[in-house]
């Protein structure tokens, strides 16, 4: 009756993860992906690259080894654009490469060009040359993602001005930066410049950034990048943005004050792609930033038949578990009732330094009127950090004072969002401080962080 049992439109986690799924299942599917190459978003402009930026970046400047050798001390002492694209580009083409071979091997089937839908069933394909065909399904997935927000009183030119899509692709590193919206994506690109000495400001027109963030973490954070010399222009919202006379941005802001710089990243949100779908078609609505609304549990929109997964359905909007909501979604147009997910999930933000965290944050045991006590273990109070030259990380767990068990692990530091999963881990199995207190970790490493930090919420308990 239908070409295939689901068309999937776009590449990204989502949408390779339920098309991988579905071929498992010994299902027809066909992935649509408007990009010269599969991988959407997460591959191509978004999770890999800024991630491989990231740690190029790390490796060159030799920040790892500052705490040794001194704030001075660089791997690599003259670092050009250049030497970040170049291992980016290798990332990206192995990143590309892996996924075409999935779906080899599992014998998907891929489509270059734009999907538009023609009716609940039918999905237009629109070639790069405009060659059109159109497909029928008894199931569609939406996984077409995201793009950066543009509004009009930003100049973007792709060279001084810059949204998050761009910056990967910058020509020359800039002497001084200013970045809008302390936002994830914000606040991982201006650590990263920063980590290569580059003069960053920090622009958010609200008076507090990453809220969902345990404050105590942030209120650390925050100090470290102060000590960074990473300017903080919070509470301002921007009036206007210029160019010079001598080719600078110059950022005005509503408290009266400005910000002059060589380049400007605009990151202040992203915006569903699916302008260009023709939804209607189907029946579908999208809210004032073109996400589709569906169903926590199933991904069905308001459409049976027709699902979506990943960014375009908004929070929490992560690589991870967008992932999984592919191959949920997947499983229930097939047939098949998915497992409950687990209660809580890991948040990772690549900044320099990293964060992550799971669980319930100090300021919601608070308000829920939980009894509680709090054990901190500083990295540095590790023989691992001392190794490692760290003089800063930090990790947060909040127990029950009443059942004992954990409520929440935040990670501060390097190599946090490994570390992360060992308490997700005892959170999910409804693990208690006991776990921390009698088992042994191995030494030395970071991880037994978690055991001094067990260890001082304990000995509070117990007075």
């Amino acid at each position: 009756m239908y070409d295939y049992d689901m068309v999937v439109i776009g590449s990204g986690p989502s949408g390779r993860r339920a098309a991988v799924q579905c071929a498992k299942l010994g299902k027809s599917v066909l992935v649509v992906e408007k990009g010269r190459r599969v991988g959407g978003v997460s591959v191509h402009t978004g999770t890999i690259p800024s991630k491989t930026l990231r740690e190029t970046v790390l490796n060159l400047s030799g920040w790892r080894e500052r705490g040794f050798y001194g704030r001075s001390y660089r791997v690599k002492q003259d670092i050009a654009a250049s030497d970040l694209m170049t291992r980016l580009q290798k990332t990206l083409d192995h990143e590309v490469e892996v996924l075409e071979h999935q779906f080899s091997r599992n014998l998907v089937r891929t489509a270059n060009g734009e999907a538009r839908l023609v009716s609940p069933h039918e999905v237009e394909i629109t070639s790069s040359i405009g060659e059109t065909k159109v497909v029928s399904a008894a199931f569609i997935l939406i996984a077409c993602g995201t793009r950066p927000f543009r509004p009009d009183y930003v100049p973007f030119d792709g060279t001084t001005v810059l949204d998050s899509d761009e910056i990967i692709e910058l020509p020359k590193l800039p002497r001084s930066l200013a970045v809008i919206g302390a936002g994830v994506i914000g606040v991982e690109y201006a650590t990263i410049f920063s980590a290569l000495d580059v003069p960053v400001t920090l622009i958010e027109p609200r008076p507090t950034f990453l809220d969902f963030i345990d404050k105590e973490l942030i209120d650390e954070f925050m100090h470290e990048l102060r000590d960074r010399n990473v300017a903080l222009r919070l509470g301002s919202k921007v009036t206007s943005i210029e160019k010079n006379a001598q080719g600078h941005i110059v950022t005005h802001l509503s408290d009266g004050r400005h910000v002059t710089t060589e380049m400007l990243l605009f990151a202040a949100g992203r915006v569903g792609a699916t302008d260009r779908l023709n939804l209607e078609a189907a029946g579908i609505a999208v809210d004032h930033r073109g996400r589709i609304t569906v169903d926590p549990v199933t991904l069905q929109t308001s459409v049976p038949h027709i699902y979506a997964a990943g960014d375009v359905i908004g929070f929490p909007s992560l690589a991870s578990t967008s992932m999984e909501q592919g191959r949920v979604a997947a499983c229930h147009a097939l047939g098949m009732e998915p497992l409950a997910p687990p209660e809580f999930f890991p948040y990772g933000i690549y900044s320099v330094p990293e964060i992550s965290t799971a669980g319930l944050t100090e300021e919601e045991v608070r308000t829920r009127g939980i009894p509680y006590e709090v054990g901190i273990a500083r990295f540095r109070e590790t023989s691992r950090g001392h190794i490692m030259g760290l003089n800063s990380g930090m990790m947060k767990m909040i127990f029950s004072t009443k059942t004992r068990r954990l409520l929440g692990v935040h990670i501060l530091g390097e190599g946090a969002t490994e570390l992360i999963h060992i308490g997700q881990a005892v959170l999910n199995l409804k693990g208690t401080i006991d776990y921390f207190i009698q088992n042994t970790f191995n030494y030395p490493t970071l991880a037994e962080a978690y055991k001094i930090a067990g260890l001082d919420a304990w000995n509070r308990m117990t007075r």
